[in-house]
C-alpha cells in the first residue's frame, strides 16, 4: 500500500505534524506506525497490591503508545529555549517560540482550557537563587497535569483516528530509500510513501541507531543525564511551586565544578516506575485534579555526562548503573538522605519511621552502592545549596529514590529542514536527539509538516 506520508512514531512529534498535515492538506493520504497500543489500551500492570513491580511487557504502557512516552507523564509544556533541547539551532530562535505558542494554543484547544501558565519572568526568586550560587532558567510553563494531558490527547485522537490510518502495535521493522521515496518493512507487510516522518522518541533509541547505520546517516554521541529523584513534604517547596510551578534551577558545584540540575519538578504528586529498554529507573508524575494529589512534592537532581574519544555509548554508560541499582534492589532503590550522609543504608523501619510516607514502593537500600562518587557528591552538595532557599530540602526525611536516567538518543546529522541526507526522510522529535521536552518535539513535528506543505504546493503549482 502505498501513502502520501509514513510517519513512525506516535508521540508528541508524530501527533503534531500529523495535525498540522491534516489541517492544511486534508487531500493527502497519510499513515501512522506506532509500536505500542492505542491510548485506551495502554495500561501498566503494576497497581502496588497483585503486581509490584515490573514485569517486562512486550510493549512498555508507559513508555509506548499514542502519546509517547509523554502520555503519562505530568503534562508539562515548557515554552522555552534555555532548556529542552536545541531546535533554535536549526531554524532560530523566534520561530521555535513561535511554534510552542502554537502547540500551546493546540492543547488549550482539545482540552487544556482552564490550566495555568506559569512564569519565572521578572520573579523575586530569581534574585533569592543567585544570592545563593544558583541560577533560576527562564521559561513559561503550561501545566496540563496528567489527567487533563491524557484528555488532551484522547481528543487529538478522536480528532484524527477517520482523518489517518494509525496501525497500532505495529513495530517498523527496517525503513529502506527508493529512487522517489522510502519503503518499511512490518512484520507481515511492507509500504511505500514518498515522504516519510521518523519520531520514535527516546524509547526508540536503539530502533534509530538501527536504522542510521543501515541508511549510513552521521550521527554523534549525545549527553546522558543521571541523578535521584527527591520526594519531601509539599511545604518546603510551596513558597516556589505556587507561583512558578516547575523551577529549573542549576549549580555548579565547588568541589569537581559539575553542573547538578533540578527536573521534573512535581507539586503534590507522585513518583513513579519507568521501563526503558527493560531497565527500571524513576520519574514522577502530578495531577490538575485536587481529589488526586499528595501531601509530598517530588523533582529529579541531575547531573549531565557528556564523553569525547574513544568512548561514545552514553547511553550504555546510564544503563549500566541503572541495571546495578535493579541488581541491588529488584528496581529501584529508595534512601533517606540522613542515611545516605551517615554511610548507612536505608532500611524498612527507618523509612516507616519518616515524618514523610513515600508515594512509591521502593527497595530501602544504599545509593553510594550504585552511582558513582563525583555524581553523589554533587547530588549532596546540590541538595544543601537548596537547602538555602527552600530550608528543610535537606532534612534527614528527605527521600532519595535511584536512579533517575534521562537518556538521550545520539543526535542524528539533518539540514534546517530536519531532513536526513535522503530527501523526504525527516527525523524529529527525541528521536532526533535534538529535542528533549514536549514542546519542543511537539514544535518539530509542526515544523516539518509545514515544510512538506510548502514543497507539495510549489509542486502543485509548477504542475
Amino acid at each position: 500500500m502505498h501513502y502520501d506520508i509514513i510517519i513512525i512514531g506516535a508521540g508528541p512529534g508524530g501527533i503534531f505534524a500529523a495535525y498540522e498535515l491534516v489541517q492544511q492538506r486534508p487531500q493527502v493520504k497519510i499513515a501512522v506506525f506506532e509500536a505500542g497500543h492505542p491510548l485506551h489500551k495502554r495500561r501498566c500492570p503494576i497497581d502496588g497490591e497483585k503486581v509490584k513491580t515490573c514485569i517486562g511487557c512486550k510493549s512498555c504502557s508507559i513508555m509506548s503508545g499514542f502519546g509517547g512516552a509523554g502520555a503519562f507523564s505530568d503534562g508539562k509544556y515548557n515554552i522555552t529555549n534555555d532548556f529542552g533541547g536545541t531546535l533554535y539551532e536549526y531554524i532560530g530562535k523566534k520561530h521555535a517560540l513561535d511554534l510552542m505558542h502554537y502547540v500551546d494554543e493546540i492543547n488549550l484547544r482539545y482540552g487544556g482550557e482552564g490550566t495555568k501558565l506559569y512564569s519565572t519572568a521578572g520573579t523575586r526568586f530569581k534574585t533569592l537563587c543567585i544570592q545563593n550560587d544558583l541560577h533560576l532558567l527562564n521559561a513559561s510553563v503550561r501545566h496540563l497535569g496528567t489527567d487533563i494531558n491524557y484528555i488532551v490527547l484522547e481528543n487529538l485522537y478522536a480528532y484524527l483516528k477517520d482523518k489517518v490510518d494509525f496501525f497500532f502495535d505495529t513495530p517498523v521493522l527496517s525503513v529502506e530509500a527508493l529512487d522517489h521515496g522510502y519503503s518499511i518493512r512490518c512484520e507481515d507487510s511492507a509500504y511505500t510513501s514518498t515522504d516519510c516522518i521518523i519520531s520514535v522518541g527516546r524509547s526508540g533509541s536503539k530502533w534509530m541507531e538501527k536504522v542510521c547505520r543501515e541508511l549510513d546517516i552521521p550521527t554523534k554521541s549525545n549527553r546522558v543525564d543521571i541523578g535521584v529523584r527527591v520526594e519531601l513534604p509539599a511545604e518546603v517547596f510551596a513558597h516556589m511551586t505556587d507561583e512558578l510551578y516547575e523551577s529549573k534551577i542549576v549549580y555548579r558545584t565547588e568541589k569537581y565544578g559539575d553542573k547538578v540540575r533540578t527536573f521534573c519538578m512535581n507539586p503534590k504528586g507522585v513518583v513513579v516506575n519507568e521501563n526503558t529498554n527493560g531497565i527500571i529507573t524513576v520519574n514522577g508524575h502530578s495531577y490538575e485534579d485536587p481529589a488526586r494529589q499528595t501531601e509530598n512534592t517530588n523533582f529529579a537532581l541531575l547531573v549531565s555526562k557528556h564523553f569525547s574519544e574513544p568512548f561514545k555509548d552514553s547511553n550504555g554508560y546510564g544503563e549500566s548503573i541503572a541495571r546495578l541499582s535493579n541488581m541491588l534492589g529488584g528496581g529501584v532503590i529508595v534512601q533517606r538522605f540522613g542515611d545516605l550522609i551517615r554511610g548507612r543504608r536505608s532500611t524498612a523501619s527507618r523509612i516507616e519511621e519518616a515524618f514523610i510516607t513515600p508515594t512509591l514502593n521502593a527497595t530501602p537500600g544504599d545509593l553510594s552502592l550504585v552511582l558513582p562518587k563525583r555524581i553523589l557528591d554533587g547530588i549532596i552538595e546540590m541538595i544543601y545549596a537548596l537547602d538555602k532557599v527552600a530550608p528543610g530540602t535537606a532534612n534527614e526525611d528527605t527521600l532519595l529514590y535511584g536512579v533517575e536516567v534521562k537518556f538521550y538518543n545520539m543526535e542524528v546529522e539533518v539540514n534546517e529542514r530536519l531532513e536526513a541526507r535522503y530527501k523526504g526522510l525527516y527525523i524529529i522529535g527525541d528521536g532526533s536527539g535534538i529535542t528533549h521536552s514536549l514542546s519542543h518535539a511537539s514544535a518539530s513535528g509542526v515544523y516539518v509538516a509545514r515544510n512538506i506543505i510548502a514543497e507539495r504546493a510549489a509542486q502543485d503549482n509548477l504542475a
